[in-house]
C-alpha cells in the first residue's frame, strides 16, 4: 500500500493522477472543471474540494477509498456514497460510443423512432424501477436513432436528428448520478449538437435543459444561466403560434434558472425566476404536464421546497412541502426526488424519525430514484451512525432496500 502520509489532500489528488498516468487538463475534463483550478487544488493555493468533488475525483482515479484522499483514520470505500453503477450501464454506454462508419441492415422509419422514444418517455414516468425499464429500452434504441441519421438524407436527416437529439435527452436521465459523470457530458453534448444540425429550436431548448443540470452540478452557475436564459429567449418569439409544450419548455428552463441562483445562495433571484415559471404553469393550467421536465403546477411545489432547501430556508421548505400533496405529482420518478427533498427539510431542522419515514416512502414510491441520489445515501448514512431511538431495525431494512451497504 503507498504511504502518503503527510502530504495534503491537494498533493495526495496529483500523486494519484501521475500514478495513473493522468494529465492535469484530461482529470480536469473529466470533473466538468478548468486545468487550472485543478492546478490550485493540487498546490493548496483554494480550499479542499467539498465531498461530492473529492467523490468524483476518487471515482477517475479509480481509487477504492476516499481515506486514500482525505487521510481519514477508517475505511470509507467510494462505492457507498456513489453507489454501484446500474447493471444496464455498461451496455448503454457500449451503444452510446459504438461508432460505425458504414450503415447496415434495414433501417428504422422516422416515425417509428419517434413512436418508441414517446412510449420509452412513458415507462420513465410510470415505473418505480424506471432506471431498469430503461436500461433493457435504450441500447436498441440508440443505436437504431443514430444507425437511421446517419444514412438519411435531406429533410428525412433532419427529422431523425430531432428524434436522435430527444433520445439523448432521455438517456441524460438514466446516466445521471452513477459512477460515470462523463456520460452525462457526452449525452448532453450530443442532445445540444443533434437539435442544432436538425435546426429545430425546441429540440435546442431541450438539449439546453439537459445541459444546464450538467453545469449546475459542477458548479459552473454563470455558464448555466447564460445557457438557459440564451434557450428560454429563443423560443419566445414563437410561442403565440407553437405547441403548448414550447411555453412548457420556457417554464421549465425558468425553474433551472431559478434552481442554478439558489445554489449561489442568491434568494431574490431565484424567487424571481420560479415566480416566472409557475405564472407559466398556471396558464398551461392544472391538466398539463410537460413530458421531458415535468414542468407542470404540481412540480412548480415541489421546486419551491427545492429552492427553500437549497436556500437553507427550512422554514419556507416546510411552507411549501405541507402545501404540496406529493400524489399530485404523475411522474413515480419525480415524486420520489420530491419526498427526498421534503426530508432533507427535517435533516436541516434535526427530525431524524421524519427523514426515515420520508425516505422510506421515497423507496416505496420510486425504488431506483433514491438508490442513486446521492442526497438520500448521505441522508442515510448519518441514519446509519446514530438511528432514531427504537428505529435501528427499520434503519438497516430501508438501507438493505436502497442497496447501501454499511458496515
Amino acid at each position: 500500500m503507498t504511504n502518503t502520509d503527510g502530504l495534503s489532500v491537494g498533493r495526495k489528488i496529483q500523486f494519484y493522477r501521475e500514478r495513473a498516468g493522468m494529465s492535469r487538463p484530461v482529470l480536469a475534463g473529466l470533473l466538468g472543471r478548468s486545468a487550472e483550478w485543478l492546478k490550485a487544488v493540487e498546490k493548496g493555493r483554494i480550499q479542499t474540494p467539498r465531498l461530492s468533488m473529492l467523490l468524483r475525483i476518487a471515482q477517475q482515479l479509480e481509487l477504492d477509498d476516499l481515506a486514500d484522499l482525505t487521510g481519514n483514520s477508517h475505511a470509507v470505500p467510494v462505492t457507498v456514497y456513489a453507489g454501484a453503477q446500474h447493471a444496464a450501464l455498461s451496455e448503454v454506454q457500449a451503444a452510446l460510443t459504438e461508432y460505425r462508419v458504414s450503415t447496415t441492415g434495414s433501417l428504422a422509419s422516422v416515425p417509428h423512432l419517434a413512436e418508441r422514444l414517446r412510449m420509452a418517455w412513458l415507462v420513465r414516468h410510470s415505473s418505480s424501477d424506471h432506471r431498469t425499464q430503461l436500461g433493457s429500452l435504450l441500447p436498441g434504441l440508440i443505436r437504431d436513432a443514430q444507425t437511421t441519421a446517419r444514412a438519411l438524407r435531406g429533410e428525412e436527416r433532419r427529422a431523425a436528428r430531432k428524434v436522435l437529439s430527444g433520445v439523448y435527452q432521455l438517456s441524460d436521465f438514466y446516466v445521471a448520478y452513477q459512477p460515470s459523470p462523463e456520460l452525462v457530458w457526452m449525452v448532453a453534448d450530443r442532445a445540444m449538437t443533434e437539435a442544432q444540425e436538425a435546426d429545430d429550436p425546441y429540440s435546442m431548448a431541450g438539449g439546453a435543459w439537459a445541459m444546464v443540470q450538467a453545469l449546475r452540478d459542477a458548479g459552473r452557475w454563470a455558464e448555466a444561466i447564460t445557457l438557459a436564459t440564451d434557450a428560454r429567449d429563443q423560443l419566445l418569439p414563437y410561442l403565440e403560434n407553437a405547441p403548448l409544450d414550447w411555453r412548457g419548455m420556457v417554464g421549465a428552463l425558468e425553474a433551472e434558472i431559478a434552481y442554478v441562483y439558489a445554489r449561489r445562495g442568491r434568494h431574490g433571484e431565484a424567487w424571481a425566476h420560479w415566480e416566472a415559471a409557475e405564472a407559466v404553469a398556471r396558464r398551461l393550467g392544472a391538466g398539463y404536464r410537460h413530458t421531458q421536465t415535468s414542468f407542470s403546477q404540481s412540480v412548480m411545489g415541489a421546486h419551491a421546497v427545492t429552492l427553500g432547501v437549497e436556500l437553507r430556508r427550512a422554514g419556507e421548505a416546510r411552507r411549501a412541502a405541507g402545501a404540496l400533496d406529493p400524489d399530485a405529482i404523475p411522474s413515480l420518478a419525480r415524486r420520489g426526488r420530491h419526498l427526498i427533498e421534503v426530508a432533507r427539510v427535517h435533516a436541516q431542522q434535526g427530525d431524524d424519525l421524519a427523514v426515515l419515514t420520508l425516505l422510506d416512502r421515497a423507496q416505496r414510491v420510486a425504488s431506483e430514484t433514491i438508490s442513486f441520489n446521492g442526497f438520500a445515501r448521505d441522508m442515510l448514512i448519518d441514519l446509519a451512525k446514530q438511528p432514531p431511538a427504537g428505529e435501528r431495525e427499520a434503519v438497516r431494512d430501508l438501507t438493505r432496500r436502497v442497496g447501501l451497504v454499511i458496515a
